[in-house]
């Protein structure tokens, strides 16, 4: 177990709709410095389905082809930047629940110790009108930690939705089935009500 700070910060604007949290960037998303980078994380193809554009994948790819990974750091950078302005693109902000905390590698059931982001600062200086959390973990930070919070800065109204996760660990979980979950994340991004629910 080892302690660990979130090294880098939320993507959103003033035009952000919709704000997807994670529990604690994994090892290779804090090698990378931006969210849902280990290779075989599905929350970028989830995306590029969910929204109908493929610039967030690496060259090559689609939202259900295995595309070719960076093999350079520029590379790297590369996809970092086309995921970031896809993010702001789409009004769609990223974050963490977690700002610092004591975690063994990448596992969730061994977080201790958390400390939250300020998740309201994020809200007030934007235009989300809903909260998305990727897996169980960070739903229940969430709503632990964060939404006393929200209360507190008179923005309890904001709900939030708790998805699966998109990690490689969540295998039981099928890809079609998780465009089918976030698929709320692309309505209500573009302002339209969701359907179907």
């Amino acid at each position: 177990m080892r302690h660990v700070e979130h090294e880098f910060g939320p993507v959103w604007d003033g035009h952000s709709q919709v704000l997807v949290l994670g529990s604690m960037p994994s090892p290779k998303s804090r090698e990378a410095a931006f969210y849902y980078m280990h290779r075989f994380n599905r929350f970028w193809p989830v995306m590029a389905a969910i929204f109908g554009d493929d610039s967030c994948l690496p060259p090559g790819g689609s939202a259900r082809t295995c595309a070719t990974w960076p093999s350079t750091a520029d590379g790297l950078a590369d996809l970092v930047a086309a995921r970031r302005a896809f993010a702001l693109r789409h009004h769609l902000a990223l974050w963490d629940v977690i700002a610092s905390c004591d975690i063994t590698g990448a596992s969730d059931a061994s977080i201790r110790n958390t400390v939250p982001n300020d998740i309201p600062s994020i809200v007030r200086g934007s235009g989300v009108t809903h909260i998305f959390t990727t897996g169980q973990k960070a739903a229940q930070l969430y709503r632990r930690l964060v939404a006393p919070m929200m209360a507190s800065a008179g923005l309890d109204g904001v709900a939030m939705t708790a998805l699966p996760s998109t990690s490689p660990a969540n295998a039981g979980m099928s890809l079609d089935r998780l465009i089918e979950a976030y698929r709320p994340i692309a309505e209500l991004a573009a302002g339209r009500p969701v359907t179907g629910r």
